[in-house]
Parts: structure tokens; C-alpha cells; sequence
């Protein structure tokens, strides 16, 4: 079992935070919640958020470019998860549209493709229209845009026959 820490000075919880923001690109909510648990005072908190932005620690509109870019290529997600997910980590919506500004739109719709193709290969369902139909909740669920899912399932279908 590990110990938890109850008390930092002002010095170690920014040293531990610096450290935490290093190591992956952070927003303000998760720093937010690491301050919480590490159970800082209100004037702590905001001396160290603003030694963290200060020193370019913390930078929401670097973390959105690389989690748009992150969640897209690997995780494969569109966009409309990208953002519903940023939306929840209290990004503004000048860094969302930057964030989606690094998703090429040839390779979004390549990938799309490729998605989608995988997953009707793995359906074996016969009926088209149901099969069309899990398709296409799997291609929402992953967050793509609706005309586009419809676009890319009706080549898929078409394709098929």
C-alpha cells in the first residue's frame, strides 16, 4: 500500500506539478483536480496555476492541438467525440477549433473509410439495411459526423453488392 502524502509546501507541490505537466500535455481542470487531491489552499492553487502558465507548463491551447491529434490517430476518433470530450474538460471553443484545425481532412476521411470497412467486415449479418445500420451506430458512437457516415456506408454498401 503506498502513502499518501497529507501536506505539501508551496515549493514541492510545484516541483510535483511541473513534473506532471511535463510529462504529457495537461488543461487547467486535471491541474485543478491534482491541486484538490494534493489538498492545497485556494492561495497556493492559484500561485502555482499561474507559475505553470507562466513558465509554459500549462498551455490549453497546446493540450487541445495534441489531444485532437492524439485521439484521432490513435484512438481514431472523430470529431464530434474530440470535442464532446474537450467540451467536458472546460476547453473554450476558440481552443476546440484549434484542437480540430490539426485533423487533416483527407486522412479523416480516409480513416473513416477504413473504419468502416473493417466493421462491415466484421458484421455478418445478411440484411443490408440492418447491417448498414450497426455500421453506422459503431461509426457514431466513434464520433463521425452524420452526412459523412451516411456517404461512407452507402459506398460501402453499394460496394458490396
Amino acid at each position: 500500500m503506498k502513502n499518501k502524502r497529507l501536506t505539501y509546501t508551496v515549493e514541492e507541490a510545484q516541483k510535483k506539478l511541473e513534473n506532471y505537466c511535463a510529462y504529457q500535455d495537461r488543461c487547467h481542470k486535471e491541474v485543478e483536480k491534482k491541486l484538490y487531491e494534493m489538498q492545497m489552499i485556494t492561495e497556493a492553487k492559484e500561485l502555482i496555476l499561474l507559475h505553470l502558465i507562466g513558465h509554459n507548463y500549462l498551455n490549453e491551447e497546446r493540450f487541445s492541438k495534441s489531444f485532437a491529434r492524439g485521439k484521432f490517430r490513435i484512438k481514431k476518433w472523430g470529431k464530434r467525440r474530440i470535442i464532446r470530450e474537450l467540451k467536458s474538460k472546460d476547453i473554450s471553443e476558440y481552443n476546440i477549433k484549434k484542437g480540430l484545425q490539426e485533423i487533416d481532412s483527407d486522412e479523416y476521411l480516409e480513416t473513416l473509410k477504413e473504419i468502416a470497412l473493417k466493421k462491415s467486415d466484421s458484421i455478418s449479418e445478411k440484411n443490408m439495411f440492418k447491417k448498414s445500420q450497426k455500421i453506422t451506430n459503431f461509426l457514431l458512437y466513434r464520433g463521425f459526423e452524420n452526412d459523412l457516415i451516411y456517404q461512407v456506408v452507402r459506398e460501402i454498401i453499394e460496394f458490396k453488392k
